[in-house]
């Protein structure tokens, strides 16, 4: 079947629909989809992020524009 046959199908299932649960079970289904780019990095890179984030709120940090300045 052709996917955007089948995507109209479905929507007008959903249009049509008035049970709640299926459409829980679809917010499910697409939630489930979404997936979050933090989850895939190594425990060594979120720990690399987070100490970048503490050096951020104590002011360890840098301006890339007088970083470019210094090395030009």
């Amino acid at each position: 079947m052709d996917i955007q046959l089948e995507k109209l199908e479905l929507i007008k299932l959903l249009a049509d629909t008035e049970n709640p649960a299926i459409l829980k079970s679809i917010r499910k289904i697409f939630k489930k989809e979404q997936k979050d780019w933090w989850d895939d990095l190594t425990d060594e890179q979120k720990a690399e992020i987070e100490e970048g984030e503490r050096q951020i709120e104590r002011g360890e940090f840098i301006l890339y524009e007088d970083m470019m300045k210094k090395y030009r």
